[in-house]
C-alpha cells in the first residue's frame, strides 16, 4: 500500500501529534490547564471534522487515510477517557470509560476479522455510531472543562453525556455484532 500525504491524511497525522500535547498539558500544574485541554480536544475534534470533509470533497479519500482516521479517533477517545478516570479516580467515570474503551476495541477486532474473510463492508459507521461520537466528544470535552459555566454543572452535564455515550455504544456494538453475525450465519 503506497502512503500518500495529503491535506486530509496531514489533518489526521495533526489529530495524532495533539496526543502527546493534551496529555503533557493535563498534567500541567496550571489554574487554566483544564481549559486548554478542552481547546486541544475541540482542536482535534475540528481536525477529525475537516479531514474527512477535505478527503470527501477533493476526492483525497486513500486506503492509508481510510485507516489512520479511526485509529486517530480511537487513541484520542481512550488516552483522554485514561486521564479522567486517573484524575476523578471513581467507578462513577471508571465504568462508563471501560464500555467505551472496550467496545472500540471490540468493533475495531471485528472489523479486522471481517475484511480477512472478504466482508469487510459488513461493519461501517452507522448513523447510531455517529450519534454514539458526538455525544462522547461532548461528553469529553465537558469532563476536561470540569468547571461550572453560567450556574451550569459542567462536570455533571459530562457525566451524564458519558452515560449516554456509554448506552449508544452498548446499542451500537450490539447492532454491529448482530449484522456480523448474520453474515457469518449465511456464508456457513
Amino acid at each position: 500500500m503506497k502512503i500518500e500525504y495529503n491535506l486530509p491524511t496531514n489533518l489526521t497525522l495533526m489529530r495524532i501529534a495533539l496526543i502527546p500535547l493534551l496529555a503533557v498539558v493535563f498534567y500541567l500544574p496550571w489554574q487554566n490547564a483544564n481549559v486548554v485541554c478542552m481547546f486541544i480536544f475541540l482542536a482535534a475534534g475540528i481536525t477529525d471534522w475537516l479531514d474527512g470533509y477535505f478527503a470527501r470533497k477533493m476526492q483525497l479519500e486513500t486506503p492509508f487515510g481510510a485507516f489512520l482516521d479511526p485509529v486517530a479517533d480511537k487513541l484520542m477517545v481512550a488516552i483522554v477517557l485514561v486521564l479522567l478516570v486517573q484524575q476523578q479516580a471513581s467507578a462513577a467515570l471508571a465504568i462508563p470509560a471501560a464500555i467505551i474503551i472496550g467496545r472500540e476495541i471490540t468493533i475495531a477486532s471485528l472489523r479486522e476479522w471481517m475484511a480477512e474473510i472478504g466482508q469487510q463492508g459488513t461493519v461501517k459507521v452507522s448513523q447510531l455510531g455517529k450519534w454514539k461520537t458526538s455525544a462522547q466528544m461532548l461528553a469529553i470535552g465537558m469532563l476536561l472543562y470540569r468547571e461550572d459555566l453560567l450556574g451550569i454543572p459542567i462536570n455533571y452535564c459530562g457525566y451524564t453525556l458519558l452515560y449516554i455515550a456509554a448506552i449508544l455504544t452498548l446499542w451500537s456494538m450490539i447492532s454491529y455484532l448482530k449484522a456480523a453475525f448474520s453474515v457469518i450465519a449465511e456464508n456457513n
